[in-house]
């Protein structure tokens, strides 16, 4: 049948069948595309205007191979694409002296496409360099992690940051409109029922690739068979077969990546901010993702001791408990346990009080505030401690009333220094007014007024 032609074209894929040829086609990113942009003067013919190197930085599916083939096809250059997964430092030195011999001989100028430069190493990135400081490449390189942490600073400041956003709805839409359509795509082979396209929009998630990729496999679904009469009407792509083809919302998610710090900060902050909802909303984002769950227990874990310390002391067992049992029973079940947790820390009463104490007091002893240990507190265990003085003076706590007596425990320049500064939140309100009698007794302010 001609629909099966117009599917089987081939191996090539539908997403790269569809990418457009010059940056007049290019769905998204109409911050970078403006009249006078880098990006157009890096296309334009003569080339002479734009010939500085460039990093696109962006989430899969924003673009970044795309506004790379349409710069070179625009601008009539020399296109060299290299992958950071399989090129090597011999592979960059091949590319810079053939581009280099280009030059000389031909005038010819080179676009080096660079895709996923962050997994090059320091070597391979610095291989790089001579080629791009003489002139010799235009580079364009293309990462999905922030180019500050995993581009070599030298690399950094000879090229120019562009930073590449999802594609909105309305760009995705465009894109699966186009890609029935067009002869390169379906070819207006089949009917997209506006709920099956809303779903691929949806599913998408601001990734181009990822739409088309669905678009395509609910095409192959949508295909009538051998045996079926033929239909008066394309066959229609529906809601049913888009969900049946996507067999889960594949969320964005790249565990080595920045949407992984992006994630687990959010599902953080949410459960600090009380807000529930959100945090068992990024909880399952990262279940979902695949995330190692023992990381997501141990983010819980910190999250118990630093964000609700001693307004809610149940608050750490619980995440500790939690973190077991997703040792002992293992996923999928262990979902149960991390949300039980995340909703009583979410829930829980606030307070970074231990948290602000303990940072509080390495401060001061990196700072070289420690002075020596009183004598009355050393150890006098040991033969001949007492005669140097230690022990001498000390007051056993449990002596005194209600086990608290008057006494310096701390080093002379620390006395009256206060680290732990308890909240009115949750059991704190407790912790605060017994935590001003004690240190009242033990500093022999008003020991009167100091009650158990």
């Amino acid at each position: 049948m001609e629909v099966r032609t117009a599917l089987r074209q081939g191996p090539v894929p539908l997403a790269v069948r569809m990418r457009p040829t010059s940056l007049d086609d290019v769905a998204g990113q109409a911050h970078l595309l403006r009249p006078g942009s880098p990006l157009r003067r890096l296309a334009s013919p003569d080339g002479t205007s734009g010939a500085v190197s460039v990093i696109l930085w962006g989430p899969p599916g924003t673009g970044k191979t795309t506004l790379a083939q349409a710069v070179a096809a625009s601008s009539g250059r020399r296109f060299v694409e290299l992958s950071a997964v399989t090129a090597g430092v011999r592979d960059v030195r091949a590319v810079m002296e053939k581009a280099r011999e280009q030059a000389d001989l031909y005038g010819l100028s080179t676009v080096l496409f660079l895709d996923e430069i962050h997994r090059f190493s320091k070597a391979q990135q610095d291989a790089l360099l001579p080629g791009v400081e003489n002139g010799w490449v235009t580079l364009i390189a293309a990462t999905t992690e922030n180019p500050s942490f995993s581009v070599i600073a030298p690399l950094l400041s000879r090229s120019l940051l562009l930073t590449l956003q999802p594609l909105t709805e309305e760009d995705l839409g465009v894109l699966v409109d186009r890609a029935v359509e067009d002869p390169r795509g379906l070819a207006g082979r089949f009917r997209l029922a506006p709920e099956a396209r809303a779903a691929l929009v949806r599913l998408a998630s601001g990734d181009a690739r990822r739409a088309l990729t669905a678009l395509e496999a609910s095409a192959t679904l949508a295909e009538p068979g051998e045996t079926d009469d033929a239909a008066e009407e394309p066959p229609l792509i529906t809601e049913e077969l888009v969900a049946t083809a996507v067999d889960r919302a594949l969320l964005r998610y790249d565990r080595d990546g920045d949407e992984h710090y992006d994630v687990i900060s959010a599902f953080i902050k949410s459960v600090r901010g009380s807000d529930v909802d959100a945090a068992v909303h990024y909880l399952a984002r990262m279940i979902e993702a695949g995330e190692d769950p023992r990381f997501i227990a141990r983010r819980i874990i910190v999250l118990a001791a630093e964000d609700i310390g001693m307004a809610d002391p149940q608050a750490l067992p619980m995440a500790i408990a939690a973190a077991d049992a997703v040792q002992l029973i293992g996923m999928p079940e262990g979902r149960i346990p991390l949300a039980e947790a995340v909703v009583y820390l979410a829930l829980a009463p606030k307070s970074n009080a231990a948290y602000a104490a303990i940072d509080a007091a390495l401060a001061d002893v990196r700072a070289g505030r420690i002075g020596r240990v009183p004598m009355h507190l050393r150890d006098a265990h040991y033969p001949g401690a007492k005669r140097l003085g230690h022990g001498k003076g000390y007051r056993y706590a449990h002596d005194g009333e209600h086990g608290v007596v008057e006494q310096q425990y701390p080093p002379d320049e620390l006395v009256g220094r206060d680290y732990y500064v308890p909240t009115g939140n949750g059991f704190e309100r407790e912790t605060a007014a017994r935590v001003e009698r004690l240190r009242r007794r033990v500093r022999g302010v008003d020991p009167a007024a100091a009650e158990d």
